[in-house]
């Protein structure tokens, strides 16, 4: 049963993760054969305030 976790920054429509769900799951599936009912996705939505890169928070300024 693959549990796959998924982290990203807010602010994806529900469009967009159903997309990504659909798409992970069939090839997930047909990657690691196996039933797509066996296939778990778990979205972990994080504030930029709470992700750094490089020493740097995703929510300070950026140059352009």
């Amino acid at each position: 049963m693959p549990f796959i976790n998924v982290r990203l920054f807010e602010g994806r429509t529900p469009e967009q993760k159903r997309a990504f769900v659909e798409a992970v799951t069939r090839e997930a599936a047909r990657t690691l054969d196996c039933s797509p009912e066996a296939v778990d996705i778990v979205f972990e939505d994080v504030r930029k305030s709470d992700w750094a890169t490089g020493g740097k928070f995703w929510s300070d300024p950026r140059p352009e």
